[in-house]
């Protein structure tokens, strides 16, 4: 991927956002050398061209400006990111607070996995993996970000790294990757759901609905784990989900299970059309829905014994005008929302992609080649920084240096006919 060096008047104005940066967010860094490392880091993420590596970050002058040897600073920026035992999680809990306070409250948190190939089995966390996102087992780390997302801008704020079962379960391994006693084999929806409970519960922010997607087989314990916790949620899932239909009235037929597609299909299930602005286009779009509410059935875990009870969720589709038939399928636990909002809700994944591309890939997010896992996680904490400094810093396209929201994809629902909106879909 080629990556385009940003201006130096850009920079300049990012690296003095950067400044002010520092004592808010990494006031839990204990010591002043450890904050300007910090420092050093951030701008080297945001200036030095190419792959953001230690290397090359202590290569482009980052800490010394020429009075400290580039072997150094490469040791000492190393040091900072693969050995110093700083906390993250205070760090990013700090990101997110000043988000909210700076770029307002996000409508959502959006899951998005990041799937990083790799050579090799040195990488932490890397292994041969199925990827549902490639349809295809790949050598490669799977990791998920956790985005405060809006039609006009979104940010990181937490990351999760899947680790296959070698990197629990070998101790040597294990060990020489720094990977905690606590850490265990998880799916990368398990880990993205966990994270966000703990987001929910200890980092005081405003709880927000969840958009992700879940595989079929994680989505009954996904739901679980969001009810207890009262998270609201908008999960995309596959059109092959079995749930209930039929039941409740003497002349309906008796329960049966079909796929969420034939379900949301159906005569009985509610439409209505949203005519919308896709993100990072500027011409409009038509999307048809249709909703319905469906029990998802769950099927034991490995630690249950017996299905735990079917929610009742609200099911709905969505197709284009070019789509002949409903191609994308979500299930939420929102009731009081009228549908064409949970649709505008599921698209900020799309908000998301656009920034990854546009901002996080070129600020390194992927670049961390060491092997330890507390390495990795400062890595993503401080390519996460360098993100929301650069989008905060004025390089998201509009002229006064805040995303351009016609370009962002926030336009309100509108009826295709005049005087007709569309039809509200309610969970009952």
């Amino acid at each position: 991927m080629v990556r385009a060096v940003l201006p130096e008047e850009s920079t300049k104005e990012i690296s003095e956002l950067i400044d002010v940066l520092i004592p808010l967010l990494f006031e839990s860094l204990p010591r002043r050398d450890q904050r300007n490392w910090a420092r050093a880091y951030l701008n080297g993420l945001v200036r030095t061209a190419g792959k953001k590596t230690v290397r090359n970050i202590a290569g482009a002058g980052a800490g010394g400006g020429g009075r400290i040897g580039i072997g150094s600073v490469e040791q000492s920026l190393q040091q900072f990111i693969s050995k110093s035992p700083w906390d993250w999680t205070p760090v990013r809990r700090s990101l997110a607070r000043h988000l909210e306070q700076t770029a307002g409250p996000p409508p959502a948190w959006v899951v998005r996995p990041m799937v990083v190939e790799k050579a090799g089995d040195r990488s932490v966390g890397v292994g041969r993996q199925f990827v549902p996102q490639l349809g295809r087992t790949v050598n490669c780390q799977q990791a998920a970000g956790i985005w405060l997302a809006s039609g006009e801008a979104s940010f990181p704020v937490e990351w999760t790294l899947t680790l296959p079962g070698p990197w629990t379960s070998e101790l040597a391994r294990r060990r020489q990757a720094g990977i905690p006693d606590t850490a265990r084999s998880l799916t990368p929806a398990q880990d993205a759901v966990h994270a966000v409970q703990r987001m929910a519960a200890t980092w005081q922010l405003q709880r927000r609905p969840v958009v992700m997607e879940v595989a079929n087989g994680d989505l009954p314990r996904s739901v679980e784990a969001f009810a207890l916790q009262g998270i609201p949620f908008v999960f995309k899932v596959d059109g092959s989900l079995p749930v209930s239909s039929g039941g409740a009235g003497r002349h309906k037929p008796a329960p049966h299970t079909v796929p969420a597609r034939e379900l949301v299909d159906s005569p009985r299930s509610r439409r209505s059309v949203v005519e919308w602005t896709p993100h990072g286009r500027v011409e409009g779009a038509v999307a048809l829905l249709a909703a319905a509410a469906a029990p998802v059935l769950a099927s034991p875990g490995e630690d249950r014994t017996a299905p735990v009870p079917a929610a009742p969720l609200l099911l709905f589709g969505a197709r284009t005008e070019a789509d002949p038939v409903l191609s994308e399928f979500w299930v939420t636990n929102i009731g009081d929302r009228p549908l064409a909002r949970l649709f505008l809700l599921s698209r900020l994944a799309e908000r998301v992609s656009l920034d990854f591309a546009q901002t996080c890939e070129p600020a390194g997010i992927r670049d961390f080649e060491g092997r330890s896992f507390r390495g990795w996680h400062h890595h993503v904490t401080l390519a996460s920084v360098a993100h929301a400094a650069t989008l905060l810093g004025g390089r998201a396209g509009a002229p006064d240096g805040r995303p351009d929201p016609v370009r962002s994809g926030t336009a309100a629902p509108r009826p295709l006919i005049p005087g007709q909106g569309p039809r509200h879909a309610h969970v009952r």
